[in-house]
This record gives structure tokens, sequence and C-alpha cells, in this order.
């Protein structure tokens, strides 16, 4: 299987499936010197991992990171950091009875296609635990980032019909809250909403908001490695993402050129913006303001309705689905989004080094 792989200079391999015996993560290309344990890495993966709310599949796991190479008496060597997460409760049986059949909106039928194999074993390379190995590499570059005081921070924006409102954001209700919004009456509203969808054997998408801040301008490649282009890769490789917009995104299409352009003023001898329309990039590359994109989630495909397939052998069946699976996605996947953010980012600020000839002086003058 090809396609594993993310990043240019920050590069990472996951690997792994949902029900085999463990999941994890190559990371090639961390500088060495980094500050890193074991625990900076879980506290992301504890934030992922399933059975915490009564909105998340009861999937028991504790998800703890071991880590095999690549650090030594705290610090990054330089060398790959190789990450590890055991599964502990996989329940195989429970898919047995879709092993010859497709499961609508699963990517079943098109692993087949292009197989002419599967792991049906609640998805194998397709499942949402896949993104254990995403988390734990961005937990890295994100402690990365944070040492040169950029923050990424994600949080639920809707689910369903209810949105939060920005009146009531609260940044500290993100981690505390089952569904993640910032904003207490939206999240009730949000929870109210997914108990009925369960109470229907259903389940919802929403959306997810993130916002960059303190990163410096110019950062990006002008063609083909533009800072939204790599952040929208990152993203929509995502299991479940269906859209991806920066900045005003989608209402940029309805807006004339007088009401989307962000004039620039001076301020603090540096260049800003008085408005934010564009989400912090201009041509690919960051102008200095809050970078802002939307993941927006399709729901659940696993539902405990019955529902209308094939099998293998091309007959129509009806099949309903057992297991252990989230109503939502959204709540879980905040942190799967800050980590895929983080690894985009840290992948082009190494890459930006080279960017003008003073960085490549400076650097081999200071060792000399």
């Amino acid at each position: 299987m090809a396609g594993s792989t993310l990043g240019n200079l920050f590069r990472i391999s996951t690997w792994g499936e949902s029900h085999g015996a463990a999941l994890g993560v190559v990371i090639d290309g961390c500088p060495s010197g980094l500050l890193l344990c074991e625990q900076d890495i879980q506290d992301y993966l504890d934030r992922r991992k399933p059975g915490k709310t009564k909105i998340a599949t009861p999937r028991k796991e504790d998800d703890t990171v071991e880590i095999l190479s690549g650090v030594f008496e705290g610090r990054t060597t330089g060398t790959p950091i190789s990450l590890l997460v055991r599964n502990q409760t996989q329940r195989s049986k429970d898919y047995s009875n879709i092993a010859d059949s497709y499961r609508p909106g699963h990517a079943d039928y098109t692993f087949d296609a292009k197989y002419g194999f599967r792991d049906y074993r609640g998805g194998g390379r397709s499942s949402g635990r896949e993104t254990i190995g995403r988390v734990a590499a961005g937990a890295v570059a994100l402690k990365l980032l944070h040492s040169l005081g950029i923050q990424i921070t994600a949080y639920t924006k809707s689910i369903g019909p209810v949105e939060i409102d920005p009146d009531r954001f609260n940044p500290d209700l993100i981690k505390a809250t089952p569904t993640c919004m910032p904003d207490a009456v939206a999240s009730k509203k949000a929870e109210n909403y997914l108990e009925e969808c369960m109470k229907q054997y259903d389940s919802c998408g929403g959306v997810i908001e993130c916002v960059i801040t303190d990163l410096p301008a110019g950062l990006g490649e002008p063609v083909f490695d533009k800072l939204d282009a790599n952040l929208s890769k990152a993203v929509l490789s995502i299991g479940g993402v269906k859209a991806f917009e920066i900045g005003d995104g989608f209402k940029a299409s309805l807006l004339k050129g007088s009401e989307n352009n962000d004039s620039f003023y001076y301020r603090d001898n540096r260049v800003a913006k008085s408005t934010n329309h564009a989400g912090g990039t201009l041509g690919g590359i960051s102008d200095g303001d809050h970078v802002i994109f939307r993941a927006h989630f399709k729901p659940t495909p696993s539902i405990f309705q019955a529902q209308n397939t094939v099998d293998k052998n091309g007959n129509e069946i009806e099949i309903k689905i057992e297991g252990r699976h989230d109503p939502i996605i959204v709540p879980r996947a905040v942190v799967v989004v800050e980590a895929m953010a983080a690894l985009a980012i840290t992948d082009l600020l190494l890459m930006n080094m080279s960017a003008k000839m003073d960085s490549v002086t400076n650097f081999y003058h200071s060792k000399s």
C-alpha cells in the first residue's frame, strides 16, 4: 500500500490496523534536542481515545504510547522516532457478518476494487483507529511548534443543526464539554440532538474549526506546496472529512472583490490587515494573521439501522451493522485536526529555512 507517508522534511509514516496487534508511526526529520517524553504524546492520545463519554464508542482502550526509538535522556536524537500503541480490546467477531458484504458509506467496496482483498475487521487501515499514529506524530510536531510560540487550537463549531455562538465562546470548555464545543449552551443542545439520533439508531455530522496563532509571515511555497494546499491535503486525508475551507471559505464565492479584499495598514513596525477574509494566507503564503480553517465531517457511516447493499457475489441483501461505534466522529476528531495541522505547519517551517540566502548564511556562519 502506497500513500501512508506525509511530509517533505518532517515526514511521518503511519502503520497498523484497527484489529491488528498495534498501530503506530515513524517520524523522520525531527530536529535533535527537542524535549520529549511519552507523557507529552499521551496527553493528546487521551483526548482521542474511545469510551470517555456517552456520545463516543464504548470501546475501552488505554491507547498507551511507547517510544521505541529516536529519544534519549528526554531529548530527540535527530534519528527516526518510532511510536507504538498496542490494541487491547478487539472484538473481531462483531464484523464477521460483513466479511463478504459492503457496508454503505464505508471503504469496503473501494478496498476490494483496489486490492482484491480487504481486512473486514473494523475497516483495517480505513478505520478511525488509524488516526492514533497521526495524533502521536502530531503531538511531537505540536511540542516543536509550542517551543516557537505557535499555538494550534481546534474545536467543534457545529453538530448537525446546532452551532456555537461566538458571543459565548469560552476556550476552557473545549476540553470540558463532551462535544468539544467552546459554548456550554450549544453543547447541551448538541448533546440532546445526538441523543435523539441515537434513539433512532442514527448518526450525524458536524464542523471542526481550527485557529493557528503567532505564525510568522512568509510560510508556504507559492506553487504546489502552498500553506492552504498542504493544510487541505493533511485535513482532507482524515477519514470522514468531506470539505475544507479557509478564511471565509465557501462564502468568498458570494462576495465582491471590494468586500473580500483585506486592507493593509502598519502596526508595531509590521504589516497588518484590517480584516481576515483570507484566513491568514495570501498566494499560498502566510500573511502573519491568524490562520483559520474549517473541516466538514460527514455522519458516522456505521449506524444500527437495516440498510440495503450487495455482497461480493453481486447479491442484493439487507445488512445491519453490529459492534461499537461513535454516533458522531467530530468530538474525537478535534485533536486529530490539530495534529494534522501541526504536521503540515512543521514541515513548511523546516522547508522555509532555506528560502533566503541570509538564513543559510546566518546558520553556517554562526557555526564558525
